[in-house]
């Protein structure tokens, strides 16, 4: 079965951790991705930039309402996803808890609802010829 992994944090308390820290947890992050691409759970993964440059977008009678911001406003926001298989909640529930932002914050293991007829996933890294390019040249090194 399919997961989203939703990390939420305060943007504060992250801006508060200094560079050094916020690096230590993203190759910490990187590295749980690592992990679980190794037993073929990895699907996907991203850290999101602030709220401060959301856009909401709703539609209302055929029209189009565009604000700026945050959907809802809430004591801690969405940093990031892991979007992950699992066989099972408990199984999604252990790898959550193993990621860094875990430890700032709160992450959220929703199950992913599976929708006949939608096109084959796939990576942003394997679509993109440059970046593909790139991954491959520095496989070899």
């Amino acid at each position: 079965m399919k997961y989203l992994l939703l990390v939420h944090h305060k943007e504060q308390v992250l801006g508060d951790l200094g560079e050094p820290e916020l690096g230590k947890m993203r190759d910490e992050s990187v590295a749980l991705c690592n992990q679980i691409h190794s037993t073929g759970q990895y699907l996907d993964a991203a850290p999101l930039h602030p709220v401060s440059t959301a856009t909401c977008v709703r539609v209302r009678e055929g029209k189009r309402i565009v604000t700026d911001g945050p959907y809802a406003e809430t004591r801690e926001q969405l940093g990031g996803y892991f979007f992950i298989t699992a066989n099972d909640q408990e199984e999604a529930v252990n790898i959550a808890a193993r990621i860094p932002g875990a430890r700032i914050g709160t992450v959220e293991v929703r199950p992913v609802l599976e929708v006949a007829g939608l096109p084959e996933s796939y990576s942003f890294v394997t679509a993109q010829p440059s970046l593909r390019a790139s991954r491959q040249t520095s496989k070899r090194v």
